[in-house]
């Protein structure tokens, strides 16, 4: 279908990518990037580095101290403007990418699922689901496939296409899927929520607890490695990466799977990878011991790179790491990923390896809950490997588009949010996405829920995407700790 997303280039510059001690451990600034853009925030070294309820709520945590100024790098800038490649009529792209629509691949992009009882249906609120990836459409009670984006080429979000999200190739998680599934690319899928298809050994009644990690997503890339992450936040999709090895109960289209996981709010990112990038998202997610099974032709595919086939192979097993993996990729994307042994609250964790920055959160806000905490709130449940002190950690509770609220707690309710994103409020500008929810302890049983769980987090520093993302999570907030 013919494309109306966005394609004015963003002002914003391409990044530089990392560091030289980056490029030193083999994973370089990109040659296509091609401009600096600075702003003023908290410094951060971008080297790379590994360290050892609805909507009511209370008042939010008090003002976090400022932090000193320092120059800072901005991402998120498109070094695949102008290319055209995997379309119609087009040649096929020389290597897998995120793909705005079909054939127009994009550094990265970031696409927001409305909930089912705010944004009911696809756009304007009509049913026009399809299932080009396998099953059929399912007698869901409720489901919202609107949604809203940003990407490399316009950081601010907006309205998507008023099609039904996933379930063709004019919406980034449909035309970013599809070159996978139906294209002949390498591929690996983990999910700790598979619901039995596949069937996956330590996993009960389909789901995979702790010490699992608690990540869901999708890597693909060509014989030299070059490909891209897709991280997303939806139990029981997708389940299998081709065609040639369709899922045997399960459906593996968007919105079409046997589980309605298009009723709450849910989140996915894409980013661009080289070869260096790619090794680095497989020891990260090694680290977190995500459930996945090289071996099954559903989830993998293996090729690439001897590194590549060796880190795709070294999946499966849990992991006893307590070391989080702090990353700078070639796009300037941060890659955070906390092991499932490091028994510390996630967001907390993330604020602590971003030097303390003061953050807000929007996930499965849900018992065991973590309230909201200050830069002065007791966490017993820490380790001395941790770079810093956590900041401010605000828990968002409700949110806000185009004037209508909505719910960003988690529970079964239509009006609930699965999403895992987040925001600093001060300081360096970044933008978070996540896999682990708020959920566990400031103290006491320091191993509970996502605190004894593994996952990763992507980090860019925009300012365009923070300010629009941070309109997207205003409003209540979880009561402070006491």
């Amino acid at each position: 279908m013919a494309s109306s997303k966005k394609t004015t280039p963003s002002a914003v510059a391409p990044s530089l990518g990392p560091s030289s001690a980056a490029g030193a451990a083999g994973n370089g600034p990109s040659p296509l990037v091609a401009a600096l853009t600075r702003t003023a925030g908290a410094a951060i070294p971008l080297a790379v580095a590994v360290v050892g309820g609805m909507l009511g709520g209370g008042g939010k945590p008090s003002a976090p101290v400022a932090a000193p100024a320092a120059v800072v790098m901005q991402v998120g800038g498109n070094s695949l403007a102008g290319m055209t490649c995997g379309g119609v009529g087009t040649a096929a792209c020389d290597a897998p990418y995120p793909m705005l629509t079909k054939g127009h691949p994009v550094d990265w992009w970031f696409v927001f699922k409305m909930n089912a009882a705010i944004f009911p249906k696809c756009g304007g609120g009509v049913d026009a689901r399809a299932c080009p990836f396998g099953d059929s459409v399912q007698p869901y009670s409720s489901f919202g496939q609107q949604y809203v984006y940003a990407s490399a080429e316009a950081p601010t979000l907006a309205d998507g296409d008023p099609e039904c999200l996933g379930d063709g190739t004019g919406d980034p998680v449909g035309a970013t899927f599809d070159e996978v599934y139906n294209g002949n690319y390498h591929y690996l899928i983990w999910n700790d929520q598979p619901y039995g298809d596949p069937a996956l050994d330590g996993c009960s009644g389909g789901s995979c607890g702790a010490p699992w990690g608690h990540s869901k997503g999708l890597l693909a890339w060509n014989d030299a490695g070059v490909g891209f992450v897709m991280q997303v936040s939806t139990p029981d999709w997708p389940g299998s990466g081709s065609k040639a090895h369709p899922r045997a109960s399960e459906g593996n289209t968007l919105g079409c799977v046997k589980d309605d996981n298009v009723k709450v709010s849910q989140h996915f990112f894409a980013l661009r990878l080289t070869e260096p990038d790619l090794v680095a998202v497989l020891g990260a997610l090694k680290n977190a011991s995500v459930v996945t099974d090289p071996t099954n032709a559903q989830l993998a595919n293996v090729g690439g790179p001897p590194e590549v086939v060796s880190a795709v192979n070294a999946l499966g097993p849990k992991s006893g790491s307590t070391t989080v993996v702090n990353t700078t990729l070639s796009t300037g994307v941060r890659l955070i990923g906390k092991p499932s042994a490091l028994n510390v609250p996630p967001w907390q964790m993330v604020s602590s390896v971003l030097g303390g920055a003061p953050l807000r959160a929007a996930t499965w806000w849900e018992t065991p809950e973590i309230p909201s905490t200050t830069a002065d709130t007791v966490v017993s449940c820490w380790s001395p490997s941790l770079p810093n002190k956590p900041g401010a950690v605000e828990i968002a509770t409700a949110g806000v588009w185009e004037g209508k609220v909505f719910a960003l707690t988690g529970g079964l309710p239509a009006n609930g949010n699965h999403a895992k994103i987040g925001v600093s409020t001060s300081g360096t500008p970044y933008a978070i996405f996540g896999d682990e929810n708020q959920q566990g302890a400031l103290s006491g049983n320091c191993g509970s829920s996502q605190n004894g769980r593994g996952g990763m987090f992507f980090v860019m520093q925009n300012q365009e995407l923070v300010t629009s993302m941070t309109g997207l999570l205003a409003g209540t907030s979880a009561p402070v700790a006491q």
